[in-house]
């Protein structure tokens, strides 16, 4: 199973991005001919468009918003309709064909780069707009049920305004699943339902996630965090004490009155469409599962590869990871026999501040400074109230232009110790997904780059670095024990990392086969048991995880490994002048992006 999530709003309303493709974007008459004013307006107009439309996506981009030109919106949470999506694939290919139409070689070399990264995006939401009812939102796995109520309680209420825009969107939220429902009604319809038991689990948690008993006795997640929030407004002046006490009954009655009920006809709803002869299969079992198992690959992980080229490039790492383990075990038989038997050495420090400030320190030489200097971290439990609901640990992704306030969220109900909560605060802190954010947002403003780049999600990328840099902090984690002269914890180190890498790769090629090749669950079984794995239950998990879940594996894995290959280039064309500070200052100044555009970027580069 997945070890770690990480909570880009991107990612998780990446649904929203197939459904609506782009929703709200309108073609209009461009007034100017020359192709640098042309591309400004239309992208000036895809970003205003995107932030008016989308309340919850504008406030997790930007903390101030009139600072790039937005002073007067209407709170909107998007909903699904039929018509709606049709309107949205007509203003995209309009969109589409406008860019199509500029003279790229009159365009800046940073807007040449922006202008193809954004056809190739409307283009993949096309095609995945043309496979209609494939996309499911409500996936048990990570759907809308259990991701929004995450994002309210950390929608962040730095004035008076988002209090009152929060308030809003909660009062939307019975129309929004109500959309869902009717999207997922049109699929049932349309012979693509889910199975009976992932239905269930959806409904599982529409009973479980909000509670009459919860909101009575005022100990849900959503009453507690939005107390919390209030107070820290009144601390700091912001709102008066009568304001405290109007937004939190506001607050209640919205969740008691809307909210709940939102939920209870969801999962009633759901009730109605369980069928218990549609089978827990991958998309290859359905009509065009195959095509559009292709176009989600492509846009989950941002690699052009085909899945033949994928399904080698996978083999052929898991092959030498697995030799590489086979050697360690050989040359250290003690160290193998004490990791066969779960005896993980006991990690040199324990608290989280520790373990951050060393690899803030391990990372020097090897990555650039961040642009403008350090940046505040926090470290925060996460609320008792929301321990269900969340990862073991999770960085949410910092605004584009408040880089300087950034949280590491530690689940005290998950959390993980030792080695295992070192790699992940190298993968969600440092040299992790805070780190890259902040350069990534600060490099942003710094070059004037253009807001709209901040709607293009890059799963590949963004999960790929946090999984590159976490295999770096097992090689950090070593160097730590072979200071203390400790060789043989650090050998385990080593045989962990390298059983990781295994089973992430093991875990991306049963994603192809169940997804593209249509293999079964028994077929699935069979390949688990040969490695080790020959518990029932936990065949089951991972082969019902992977099947609501497409292409979540390959994000990391495929991303991390396309992410190797540029290092691998770069190795060829730097010769002597490569050093891995270049390297990382590259994939930095130049991501996030899709892979196909880092290439090309990397063939004109010098170091």
């Amino acid at each position: 199973m997945k070890k770690r999530t990480h909570l880009s709003l991107k990612q998780l309303l990446l649904f929203a991005v197939m459904l609506f493709a782009f929703s709200g974007i309108t073609l209009f008459l461009f007034t100017f001919r020359q192709d640098e004013k042309r591309f400004d307006n239309i992208t000036s107009q895809i970003f205003a468009d995107e932030m008016s439309s989308n309340t919850l996506n504008m406030h997790y981009t930007l903390a101030r918003p009139e600072d790039f030109g937005i002073y007067d919106y209407r709170p909107i949470l998007p909903q699904y309709s039929a018509e709606g999506v049709l309107k949205g694939q007509a203003a995209t290919e309009n969109t589409l064909a406008a860019l199509k139409t500029l003279d790229q070689r009159k365009l800046t070399d940073s807007d040449t780069v922006l202008c193809q990264l954004l056809i190739r995006c409307l283009e993949n939401s096309l095609a995945l707009g043309s496979f209609t009812y494939y996309s499911e939102p409500l996936s048990p796995a990570s759907g809308a049920q259990t991701q929004l109520p995450i994002l309210l309680a950390e929608y962040a209420f730095r004035s008076r305004r988002d209090v009152e825009d929060y308030l809003a969107l909660l009062e939307q939220t019975d129309d929004y699943f109500a959309s869902l429902l009717t999207y997922e009604q049109e699929k049932a319809a349309a012979g693509l339902s889910m199975p009976a038991s992932s239905l269930r689990q959806v409904r599982e948690q529409c009973d479980t996630i909000i509670t009459a008993d919860a909101l009575e006795d005022g100990s849900h997640f959503l009453q507690v965090t939005f107390r919390e929030r209030l107070d820290e407004l009144c601390q700091e002046g912001l709102i008066t004490e009568a304001e405290f006490e109007k937004y939190l009954s506001q607050n209640d009655r919205l969740l008691k009155t809307i909210l709940l009920p939102a939920y209870t006809t969801l999962g009633d709803g759901l009730l109605l469409l369980e069928d218990e002869s549609v089978p827990m299969e991958g998309l290859a079992s359905r009509p065009q599962g195959k095509a559009y198992y292709e176009a989600l690959l492509q846009s989950q992980t941002g690699s052009s590869r085909s899945v033949p080229e994928i399904q080698e490039l996978l083999t052929s790492q898991f092959t030498l990871e697995y030799e590489t383990i086979q050697n360690l075990a050989a040359r250290y038989p003690e160290a193998a026999r004490r990791y066969t038997e779960g005896s993980l050495p006991s990690f040199p420090y324990t608290s989280v501040t520790q373990m951050l400030a060393d690899l803030k320190i391990r990372m020097e030489g090897s990555f650039p400074e961040l642009p403008g200097g350090s940046s505040s971290l926090a470290v925060k439990p996460v609320s008792p109230s929301l321990e269900e609901y969340c990862a073991p640990a999770f960085y949410l992704t910092a605004p584009l232009d408040d880089t300087d306030h950034n949280v590491i969220y530690i689940n005290q109900q998950k959390t993980p110790y030792g080695l295992e909560l070192y790699t992940t605060l190298a993968h969600e802190g440092y040299p992790g997904h805070l780190y890259q954010t902040v350069y990534a947002n600060r490099l942003a403003l710094s070059t004037g780059d253009r807001p709209v780049r901040q709607l293009l999600w890059y799963g590949g990328y963004t999960e790929g670095w946090a999984l590159y840099v976490e295999f770096l902090s097992y090689d950090y984690a070593a160097q730590l024990y072979q200071e203390r002269q400790q060789d043989q914890e650090a050998l385990l180190v080593q045989i962990e990392k390298h059983n990781r890498s295994v089973q992430l790769c093991l875990y991306s090629l049963l994603d192809i086969m169940i997804h593209y090749e249509g293999a079964s669950y028994s077929q699935i079984a069979k390949v688990l048991e040969s490695f080790g794995v020959t518990d029932s239950d936990s065949a089951k998990a991972v082969y019902t995880y992977i099947v609501q879940s497409p292409c979540n594996y390959l994000k990391y894995y495929l991303g991390y490994l396309e992410i190797l290959s540029l290092r691998e280039n770069a190795l060829q064309l730097w010769g002597e002048e490569y050093t891995d500070l270049q390297f990382n200052r590259f994939l930095l100044d130049n991501g996030p992006a899709d892979f196909t555009a880092l290439a090309q970027l990397l063939e004109e580069s010098s170091p």
